[in-house]
């Protein structure tokens, strides 16, 4: 064919053959998988198989399979069948485990067995960062995203899904046996063949009603009555979309702002974010290596006590309050038109009377101090107040840790942006690359090792779009 670009005969001897490392260019990804890995201590990481074995076949080392699955993440490669099969024929893969192939038992097996040890793998790459010089800001916003388990949503059952799902199936035998009354008044309304494909069905669906309700023994015995019957650790988790949910897990991810690296993470099944603020600013304030640190936050993560825990730990949380008084869409003065004196402990109303401390009492775990003037039956603006003869006013006994708090927001005004133009990428990318299921492996440690890889490899392409190929292998050997 002319004038077309042709390729080599298929027959054509080579007189000296071609090198695999001539098939890899310089810049190529790999070299970086392979150096990185090349540094690890396998033994001190807790690698199962890290000290070979006196007897028996000799094993794949861990250095070789954790190349497979680091390589697998970063193109998009999570199944074990899947990577064996590259490993057989992708030539990048060829060249990082020396024509080695494993099987995908084995390479199941390595990642179901050496989860923390995989975790830890993670961690030394943020470690790796941080002596990069990459997290001079101090500063990290801290999100939470829902990701898919492997769990139809028809496997999940809650009180609610139960007693409907019970309801379901009471209906449907009513409908089956009132068909069979048809049939028996007049045998000629119903064909026999209805006729006994009904009993299946009526004979079915009790089956059905048999296990609904050993479900809902299990219901009453499990803590968040919850039951999943796939995954045992996912659980129900209402979505940001009005009315819309997903079983699955709540990824928690701690980013810097400065170069958008995941500097900590964790998974955990609960569908709130109150309680993890400070577990994960500690955690990113220990990668990051920094004594004191700035954590951004949305409104979901607001929590007295878990601010608290941060300001104790030399960290500075950035968490907008919400509000949860109609004071304001009613009409009425909210809490912060009353001004705080403490000096004297009492607050002044917006008609300039003193409010003085009453008592004190525990509310929700929390010491509250509450505080009302004496002046507000008579007072002209009580309407505008509050519709009580009195406007009680309370106050936590950390209040002053809130109070600093609101403070850095107020001269932050950029907060909301900087937080969701830093978590909307890296929550967006993960997800892009997990496809349409997310998660592959069940239950909470699984989840978190597959968690783990996939941060490991997004840091490690951030790294190689920030630094490049060549001037990364040097950091990590340096």
């Amino acid at each position: 064919m002319k004038r077309f670009v042709e390729g080599e005969p298929r027959d054509q001897a080579v007189l000296f053959p071609e090198h695999l490392d001539d098939w890899i260019a310089e810049d190529n990804a790999v070299r970086a998988v392979d150096a990185f890995v090349d540094e690890l201590d396998f033994i001190g990481l807790g690698f199962e198989s890290a000290e070979p074995a006196d007897t028996g076949r000799p094993a794949y080392h861990p250095g070789t399979l954790l190349k497979i699955y680091i390589y697998g993440y970063l193109n998009r490669i999570q199944s074990s069948r899947r990577l064996e099969r590259e490993a057989q024929r992708n030539v990048e893969l060829l060249w990082l485990t020396g024509r080695l192939a494993p099987d995908f038992k084995t390479i199941a097996d390595f990642r179901r067995d050496n989860g923390p040890a995989i975790r830890k793998v993670c961690a030394q790459f943020v470690e790796l960062c941080r002596g990069i010089g990459l997290f001079s800001q101090a500063l990290v916003v801290i999100d939470g995203s829902k990701f898919k388990a492997v769990n139809n949503r028809d496997k999940n059952f809650t009180p609610h899904k139960l007693k409907a799902r019970q309801q379901q199936l009471e209906q449907s035998v009513a409908r089956y046996l009132a068909e069979l009354d048809r049939a028996d008044r007049d045998p000629s309304l119903v064909p026999e063949e209805r006729v006994e494909h009904l009993k299946e069905k009526i004979s079915a669906v009790r089956k059905q009603m048999k296990k609904l309700k050993g479900i809902g023994q299990e219901l009453a015995s499990a803590p968040d009555e919850q039951v999943s019957l796939t995954d045992p650790d996912a659980r129900s988790m209402a979505t940001s979309g009005r009315g819309t949910g997903i079983v699955g897990y709540n990824v928690q991810t701690a980013i810097d702002t400065q170069n958008h690296l995941i500097v900590a993470h964790d998974v955990v099944n609960q569908g709130h974010d109150r309680e993890q603020l400070a577990p994960m600013a500690e955690q990113a304030k220990e990668a990051t290596g920094k004594e004191e640190l700035q954590a951004l936050a949305d409104r979901g993560y607001f929590s007295s006590d878990q601010i608290l825990k941060c300001e104790r730990a030399d960290i500075a949380a950035l968490v907008p309050k919400p509000i949860t008084s109609n004071a304001r869409a009613e009409g009425r003065f909210d809490k912060r038109d009353f001004s705080y004196n403490k000096k004297r402990n009492e607050y002044r109303c917006p008609a300039g009377k003193r409010a003085v401390w009453r008592f004190s009492r525990e509310e929700a775990g929390l010491m509250m101090h509450i505080y009302w003037s004496s002046a507000c039956p008579r007072c002209p603006i009580r309407t505008a107040c509050t519709p009580s003869d009195y406007r009680r006013i309370r106050r936590w006994e950390h209040e002053d840790v809130l109070d600093r708090m609101q403070a850095r927001l107020d001269r932050m005004p950029e907060a909301g942006r900087l937080r969701r133009q830093t978590v909307e990428h890296a929550f967006g990318t993960l997800k892009s690359w997990m496809g349409a299921t997310h998660f592959l492996m069940k239950t909470l440690p699984k989840v978190r090792t597959e968690l783990s890889l996939h941060v490991l490899a997004y840091n490690l392409k951030r790294m190689i779009q920030l630094l490049g190929v060549q001037p990364l292998i040097a950091a990590i050997r340096a």
